[in-house]
């Protein structure tokens, strides 16, 4: 038994096909299959029930699956242990941010980040809330950058920035000609929000709700540019973050709240076991006093 036959298997639990696990584990199917097969015969039970339709895990196979996720858990661990001893502020460093924050946050970071930890190799992962946040859990991220407050165990969370809402509308919106709106101007109008599983859909139809707008529930975007764009053809309004807003557009306009500003707190979050905490403590600093300065630009 090694390390690899362990990697292969939770591909194929994770993935619940063999050729996708393949391609996950860049090696080829046959060869990925008969590992399984001796690693099988090595521990001399059936780990996955193997049928036309699916892959499914046996019983045992579900439980040393789990007990394979936690060895490979421990030996990144391992790895990050040694890294972190030759170098608190270099070796690789694997972070994850939400698909609402990532295209208009990392471009402003990365460049202060290099400059800050020439020897770091930063990893970047984009996905919902609920993905990175099983990665942090099993050890497979580092740190997240999300919106706040993150409801799990174990997690240290320290605050970036507070990212004010804008009210986006057509240029063709009744309220287009004015410099800003109030929270009560988003009663029943039309507003437009993400799919399930985007924690900024969730923060806007909480503010939505408290203001007695309407969710255009015909049609609910999959990110940012195609609520921009649906926006821009008039079928509705959304809540667009600040830093989402561009300079100029000849076709949307973007309102800012006067009286109670709808905002989100955006974060970065890791687990207190971490062995990166010198590195994560000076990065907080980091992209705290790089946000200042941006939104206070």
């Amino acid at each position: 038994m090694n390390l690899r036959d362990l990697r292969y298997l939770v591909a194929v639990a994770e993935q619940r096909h063999f050729g996708r696990a393949a391609e996950a584990c860049f090696v080829s199917q046959p060869t990925l299959s008969t590992q399984i097969k001796k690693l099988e015969e090595e521990l001399g039970v059936v780990l996955i029930e193997r049928t036309n339709r699916q892959v499914m895990l046996t019983p045992v196979g579900e439980r040393i699956v789990a007990q394979a996720q936690r060895v490979l858990r421990e030996v990144n661990q391992l790895v990050h242990i040694a890294q972190a001893y030759q170098d608190p502020f270099g070796g690789e460093f694997r972070l994850g941010i939400i698909p609402t924050v990532a295209p208009y946050l990392l471009p402003k970071i990365l460049g202060p980040i290099n400059k800050a930890f020439p020897k770091l190799k930063t990893q970047l992962t984009e996905g919902q809330t609920l993905n990175i946040t099983r990665m942090l859990r099993d050890g497979e991220l580092d740190a997240v950058i999300l919106a706040l407050p993150l409801d799990e165990e174990h997690v240290e969370q320290v605050k970036l920035y507070t990212e004010p809402f804008y009210f986006a509308a057509s240029r063709q919106h009744p309220k287009a000609g004015q410099k800003s709106v109030r929270l009560a101007d988003l009663e029943d109008e039309q507003v437009l929000l993400l799919e399930d599983g985007h924690c900024l859909r969730d923060q806007a139809l909480a503010i939505c709700q408290t203001a007695h707008a309407v969710e255009n529930t015909n049609f609910r975007a999959t990110s940012i540019e195609t609520l921009r764009q649906m926006v821009a053809a008039n079928v509705g309004i959304t809540l667009m973050p600040e830093l989402a807003v561009p300079q100029k557009s000849a076709t949307v306009r973007y309102l800012p709240f006067s009286g109670a500003t709808p905002h989100r707190d955006i974060g970065l979050c890791w687990r207190t076991s971490s062995t990166r905490e010198e590195l994560l403590e000076e990065l907080a600093k980091l992209l705290i006093d790089t946000m200042r300065n941006i939104l206070h630009d």
